[in-house]
């Protein structure tokens, strides 16, 4: 019999040099292409990485958000003062401690009879929505609300809710333009109860374009004698601290519940208040536990937000008045143009020349001062507490130089 091992041998050999030759061929003008677009000047230096920027610390100003990106070192010398100024504030399942301190403080600031620390801003909402509406589940809200557009339709995913969208494109819709949704849902061939209205203000999506108090008093009075109940989405509430005539629980006095976030302004790494009546805030404890909220320890974000809270208001009038110092000299400094927001909160479009513009980015990253990436000619300016943090005529330097 014929030994064909060495054939077998021959052909895997050939075979081998085959595949690896066709792989080769294949991968060659990719790898020519890659070499070829890399050396390119302008290709390069899109494919490079960025260069990294400055940490944040306790000196830099941040108009780049709401609130600095505060990293994780931070955090835990946040977490040691806070700890040095309310020892003893651990919780087990969210009760004791910090977080039941908390959640006194918040009813009290918001008017309310009692209050409901959730991990989430998105769980508050969903549970309000749930409580309020009961077994009537529609529900109206403005059609760029948090609720509506950012919250993945979690309403009726959860809970069977019909979500009804009021204008879109507008954060503040007319006492008008409410009442007729509501009108359109009671009058179809087959008439639906609203169960709830839920009211964002001020509007993320909007710049932070706050609804005005007299169309809340109109809206939440119309809904209560139809029997429907109302929610303020009051995630930036903080935000509105400082404006003429605003106040916590003045504001919050028409609704039935209303929800706050521990992050926008208290620096809490994450977390969210639901405010309301002792009954429907027992309810809500009652479904933090269905809906997987009841975490063990809620101290890590009540904490820092406790601290946070000691004179807010104070400072918050305080950097107001240093808001308004800086847009008067930069306006007369030349070269800018201010578009403030309607019923403004902490947020005012700049509009640098092109003359101010070229390097001002640069300039103020080397003078520790953040900004958000301009977009069709406008910055969109955040105030918060860093702008305390160093006098105004520094911060103008590098924007007028």
């Amino acid at each position: 019999m014929r030994d064909n091992s060495q054939y077998r041998t021959t052909e895997t050999t050939m075979a081998d040099a085959i595949n690896r030759r066709s792989f080769l061929l294949a991968a060659a003008p990719a790898a020519l292409t890659a070499a070829t677009l890399a050396q390119h000047p302008l290709l390069a230096q899109t494919a490079a990485a960025p260069a990294p920027l400055p940490p944040v610390d306790d000196r830099t100003v941040y108009f780049a958000s709401d609130y600095p990106n505060i990293s994780p070192e931070e955090h835990i010398r946040m977490f040691t003062t806070a700890l040095a100024k309310h020892p003893g504030k651990e919780d087990t399942y969210l009760k004791g401690g910090a977080v039941t301190e908390l959640e006194q403080k918040f009813a009290a600031m918001f008017g309310k009879e009692d209050c409901v620390f959730l991990p989430t801003g998105t769980l508050a909402n969903n549970l309000a929505a749930r409580i309020l509406c009961g077994e009537h589940k529609h529900l109206i809200t403005q059609s760029d609300s948090h609720l509506y557009a950012d919250e993945s339709d979690s309403p009726s995913i959860l809970s069977g809710i019909t979500m009804q969208p009021v204008a879109p494109g507008k954060a503040a819709p007319t006492f008008e333009e409410w009442e007729a949704a509501v009108l359109d849902a009671e009058h179809r061939a087959y008439p639906l109860k609203v169960g709830a209205i839920s009211m964002e203000s001020p509007v993320r999506r909007h710049n932070g374009e706050s609804i005005p108090f007299a169309i809340v008093q109109k809206v939440c009075a119309m809904a209560k004698s139809k029997g429907i109940a109302t929610h303020w989405d009051g995630a930036r509430a903080f935000m509105l601290l400082g404006t003429p005539g605003y106040d916590l629980a003045h504001y919050a006095a028409p609704f039935d519940t209303v929800f706050a976030s521990l992050y926008k302004a208290l620096h809490a790494p994450f977390g969210g208040m639901l405010m309301g009546t002792k009954e429907k805030m027992a309810q809500a404890r009652d479904l933090r536990h269905v809906f997987g909220g009841l975490i063990y320890h809620g101290w890590v974000a009540a904490l820092p937000a406790l601290n946070a809270l000691d004179g807010l208001p104070e400072r918050w009038s305080k950097l107001r008045t240093a808001a308004e110092e800086l847009i008067a000299k930069l306006q007369s400094a030349g070269g800018y143009t201010i578009e403030r927001v309607p019923n403004e909160s902490n947020i005012f479009l700049l509009k640098p020349s092109e003359a101010r513009m070229k390097g001002l980015q640069d300039r103020l990253l080397a003078a520790d001062i953040r900004i958000a990436a301009p977009r069709n000619g406008s910055i969109v300016m955040y105030f918060n507490e860093t702008i305390l943090r160093r006098p105004i005529a520094e911060i103008l330097k590098p924007f007028v130089v």
